[in-house]
């Protein structure tokens, strides 16, 4: 499960100023290393990468707002720990109520609506949407695959319900997006375990191939399990792997190699083939080529019902 970044202190040009530092001795201090910028008048003793330097600028960023708001969107899912996956953080999301205009700057994007008093939840300390709301405003603002990702890992990792976010809908109704959430969130699956694997079922649906069941268990005539695979379509006695390097990672044991790993994996292909099942395997590389995946996995297909 994804863990929030841990806070950073993040040290304020105002505070520091009434501490007795000088702009002079902060120019130096972040000369010598001593100090990172993280903004205009922000800084932290240590630099941050990815979520984290997200996380920092969120920090860095809110104390200095003249109005007060809600982080929301993707700055909200780094706070609260949710899956990002090919979403912007260049620039912190906040919610204010109606009333307000939207604010775009190089480093805030404002969004305006109403939000309950139990869609806020704190944060360190920061006013923040809650994992619902959160999941929702994702799925309302992001391109369908990417909300896809986001919303499949959330599921996964119990951080919501279908059954909450189907129900919280009806909240989102009529505002813009709200259509592409409701299509996202029907679409979404608990079982998804990776980014791959969320984006190759959106890639399968998008080509309109047959739909595959997901965490398929290959067993033998006695029932004994073979092996848990990604994708299925028993009626066509085919499975499907997606493999990343990031996967071999996850498989390898400790003490194990990440030769010793793919070398198992190779044993457990073995095995299920054995089985008289077919393996169609696909990576990072066929998810960037769409229609030659989809052509790949068709012709996979018609391999399965030639008669042998």
């Amino acid at each position: 499960m994804s863990e929030p970044p841990v806070p950073v202190p993040v040290i304020l040009r105002r505070d520091a100023l009434a501490d007795g530092w000088d702009d002079d001795e902060l120019a130096r201090t972040v000369r010598a290393g001593g100090l990172v910028r993280v903004r205009r008048g922000a800084y932290a003793e240590d630099a941050a990468t990815g979520v984290h330097q997200h996380a920092l600028l969120v920090r860095a960023t809110v104390p200095q707002l003249r109005r007060t708001a809600v982080v929301s969107h993707q700055s909200a899912a780094v706070l609260l720990g949710l899956p990002l996956w090919n979403v912007p953080l260049d620039r912190v999301h906040v919610t204010r109520p109606p009333g307000t205009s939207t604010a775009r700057t190089a480093v805030l994007c404002g969004h305006v609506a109403r939000l309950r008093d139990d869609e806020v939840v704190q944060v360190a300390g920061v006013a923040v949407t809650d994992a619902v709301r959160t999941v929702l405003d994702l799925a309302r603002s992001l391109p369908h695959e990417t909300a896809v990702v986001a919303i499949d890992a959330a599921l996964h990792q119990g951080l919501v319900t279908h059954e909450t976010l189907r129900a919280r809908l009806f909240d989102v109704v009529g505002s813009p997006g709200s259509r592409a959430a409701a299509r996202a969130i029907a679409f979404a699956d608990a079982r998804s375990e990776s980014v791959g694997e969320s984006r190759s079922r959106v890639v399968l649906a998008r080509w309109k191939l047959p739909v595959p069941e997901l965490q398929f268990e290959v067993r033998s005539p006695a029932g004994l399990l073979v092996a848990r695979t990604d994708f299925a379509w028993p009626e066509d006695r085919l499975v499907g792997e997606f493999d990343g390097r990031v996967k071999y990672g996850r498989l390898r044991r400790p003490g194990e190699s990440a030769g010793d790993a793919v070398h198992r994996e190779k044993l457990r292909e073995d095995a299920i083939r054995d089985e008289r099942w077919g393996v169609l395997r696909w990576g990072w590389a066929d998810l960037e080529t769409p229609h030659r995946l989809a052509a790949k996995v068709r012709r996979a297909h018609e391999r399965a019902r030639r008669p042998t």
